[in-house]
């Protein structure tokens, strides 16, 4: 099979400044360094899982709140991500997956549509309160913020449902691994044609 290419891309603004490396048919070799030692952890499970080649090197005003940096991240990755697809011919397109991690169970169901949706319904505290992770922290909510912006700049529909989950640690890291599982299964190319009836994704 055919590797499809890797994707350079870079992004700054006054907020943050980022150097992303993608290849989606890699073999899950990844190095990131964002300041944030927990979303390192959790972007290390997305491309180790899903079988990408990843680097991801970011500066952001950290001082200020770490949210710049995570949203600003995911739509790096989602743009890289898009363009390493090309016009998607032949991939499954589909895919969808149980993922468990201890007490934690994270249902993901992806579509490579072209058409960015999230349905988000993860609660990071297990029904209790979630409190930050790490040093710098990290707001588990900002998790949702990270796959919003994923999505909508790989235009792609991603459902994440929780099912069950006490621990703030295993259920976000079970929602990335499940991604990342389901990612790497659309991903797949067996076919020749563009899996839709309109003929383009």
């Amino acid at each position: 099979m055919t590797r499809r290419k890797a994707v350079v891309r870079e992004r700054s603004t006054k907020e943050t400044s980022i150097v992303l490396r993608l290849a989606i048919d890699g073999e899950g070799d990844v190095s990131v360094a964002t300041g944030l030692p927990f979303f390192d952890h959790m972007i290390s499970q997305l491309g180790k899982h899903a079988g990408f080649d990843l680097s991801l090197k970011a500066t952001g005003d950290l001082e200020v709140d770490a949210h710049h940096t995570v949203e600003d991240a995911g739509i790096l990755i989602g743009e890289a991500f898009r363009e390493a697809l090309g016009d998607k011919a032949g991939v499954r397109r589909f895919a969808s997956i149980d993922v468990p991690l201890d007490e934690a169970l994270l249902s993901v169901a992806v579509d490579l549509s072209g058409r960015p949706f999230l349905v988000y319904q993860v609660d990071p505290g297990g029904g209790g309160e979630a409190y930050p992770i790490g040093n710098p922290p990290f707001d588990p909510q900002l998790a949702e913020e990270f796959w919003r912006a994923f999505v909508t700049a790989a235009g792609i529909t991603l459902h994440l449902r929780m099912i069950s989950g006490r621990n703030t640690h295993h259920i976000l890291e079970a929602s990335f691994k499940g991604v990342a599982r389901a990612l790497r299964d659309a991903v797949r190319v067996e076919g020749g044609g563009v899996p839709s009836t309109k003929g383009t994704l």
